[in-house]
């Protein structure tokens, strides 16, 4: 195993920050050439609803969604970075999908 891209995804871009940091100063401790964190583009959902349940059809109310991805890849990946990472206390809040490439 070379090389390690790691996805992750949030609603909250504040817990996915703390967690990027968290999982960067991890890989630094142990020496791995990383690059990132590369924010990507944040996925936006707009839900249009009506406000009253019988009439106004003119009345309506909007939601919306963001989903906030970050990218990290490490590379020249040993052993005791996995089992480091895989320690860390990540918050519920947060997606991570891991490669191995």
């Amino acid at each position: 195993m070379n090389k390690l891209r790691i996805r992750l995804k949030s609603y909250d871009h504040r817990i996915l920050d703390q967690s990027v940091k968290s999982i960067v100063e991890t890989a630094k401790r142990f020496g791995a050439n990383l690059s990132g964190p590369i924010p990507l583009p944040t996925e936006r959902s707009l839900y249009t609803v009506l406000r009253s349940p019988h009439v106004d059809k003119k009345s309506r109310e909007q939601f919306e969604l963001r989903v906030h991805k970050r990218l990290i890849e490490l590379k020249d990946v040993t052993p005791d970075i996995i089992d480091a990472l895989n320690k860390l206390e990540i918050p519920a809040g947060v997606y991570i999908e891991v490669k191995a490439m």
